[in-house]
């Protein structure tokens, strides 16, 4: 039924559907002009997933005063200079600790150390930042001209199989969980680790049935296609991919099937592109599809973790990956687009948690090159407008009003 459901509603949606450029990569760079600019300014710009929590961690841990973030940090994605000149109006935090943290059983703590870290964040920068709880604080900080920031877990592992650790993260101000990373878990399968549960386990169900009473989103990044429609089935709010982008595309397994992205707009939710080149462009994608296998090897391999970079790095250069441009994570949007309809895609950026971005998107400041892109493609203002971030106040709002009535 729901997929009979889903089949008529983007059935419904292909007469507001953007038509897709004629052959996008023939081109130069995207120029920036005014229209655009304006368009921009004039968005959300609610950004799904942003990794610089972790990266400051050990460089904050005595202050800010260690890394400035209103100062230029050229060695990040990020920083306020430049989220500025990118419109961020409003940002998901990932608070991401490794998967690895299941098995040494520190994942809760770790976990507590990174959300703890984005307060500190927001309260040392006022000016800037402000934390936002619901929909409406998004809107009204962002129409303050400062950026709502909240928070998203990047791995269930981090509730350490307790719901009420879950409801203590709600309260702390976390608004969606990524129920797996690179492994299965306890009770849910990861796409980039072999199988345990067929899906969800019987806690699974119960955690995404926990989270619709909290109204806390429901991210299905990082799982498996069977976790995906489990997903889908039981919930009753609208879900997330906070940073995924589409199968079709690029045949990478953190990416969404369509089959997946039609019950995506059949339950209301959101598929946010992703940038990482190992994503997005389709030759570097299916060379990094094995990546978190090769990963899990190495860190049995290599004990040491300066010796195991030093040779993750060198297995990714012997790779040879193509970067992309801007017009590739632009396809996966028109994709998802022509699939699950127009409102149903957004952007998650993943900045700050990946080593190589396509051309026209090193950092914070070039999302208006998306913005520009889309324009030049035949998108209408209004459209641009929900992939820049209405579509997912959308689903947040729907995750509230749900929350309401379960309670």
């Amino acid at each position: 039924m729901r997929l009979i459901l889903a089949l008529a509603f983007v059935t419904s949606c292909i007469a507001t559907t953007p038509p897709a450029h004629e052959n996008p990569t023939a081109r130069g760079p995207v120029v920036l002009g005014e229209r655009a600019l304006a368009i921009h300014r004039s968005a959300p710009v609610f950004d799904g997933h942003n990794d610089l929590p972790g990266e400051l961690t050990e460089l904050v841990r005595q202050g800010f005063a260690g890394c400035d973030i209103a100062q230029p940090q050229p060695q990040f994605h990020t920083d306020i200079p430049r989220l500025r000149r990118g419109g961020v109006g409003a940002q998901f935090w990932s608070v991401y600790v490794p998967a690895s943290t299941e098995q040494s059983g520190d994942a809760l703590e770790r976990t507590l150390e990174q959300v703890d870290l984005v307060h500190r964040m927001v309260a040392r920068y006022p000016d800037v930042f402000e934390f936002a709880r619901t929909a409406d604080d998004v809107e009204r900080i962002r129409d303050d001209g400062r950026i709502a920031c909240t928070m998203g877990i990047e791995g269930g592992y981090s509730i350490e199989g307790s719901l009420a650790f879950l409801r203590m993260f709600y309260a702390l101000g976390v608004r969606y969980m990524t129920l797996t990373h690179s492994d299965t878990t306890a009770w849910a399968d990861s796409a980039t680790d072999d199988p345990r549960h067929g899906g969800l386990s019987p806690f699974g169900e119960d955690v995404v049935r926990e989270m619709n009473r909290l109204g806390m989103l429901v991210d299905i990044s990082h799982v498996s296609v069977e976790t995906m429609e489990d997903v889908l089935r039981i919930s009753k709010a609208p879900v997330i991919a906070s940073h995924s982008s589409a199968y079709a595309i690029a045949a990478h397994p953190r990416n969404v099937p369509d089959h997946v992205l039609r019950l995506v707009a059949a339950n209301g939710g959101v598929v946010m592109v992703n940038f990482s080149s190992g994503f997005v462009h389709p030759e570097s994608a299916k060379k990094t599809a094995g990546m978190f296998k090769v990963m899990r090897e190495y860190r049995e391999r290599y004990p040491d973790a300066t010796e195991r970079r030093a040779r993750l790095d060198e297995w990714f250069a012997s790779l040879q990956l193509e970067r992309g441009t801007v017009r590739d994570v632009v396809d996966h949007i028109e994709h998802i687009a022509r699939v699950a309809g127009v409102d149903h895609v957004g952007i998650g950026s993943d900045y700050d948690g990946i080593s190589m971005l396509p051309e026209q998107l090193d950092d914070v400041a070039h999302y208006p090159y998306i913005t520009q892109e889309l324009l030049d493609r035949g998108w209408s203002e209004h459209d641009i407008r929900k992939v820049l971030g209405l579509n997912v106040l959308r689903a947040l709002r729907g995750a509230e009003t749900v929350a309401r009535d379960l309670r």
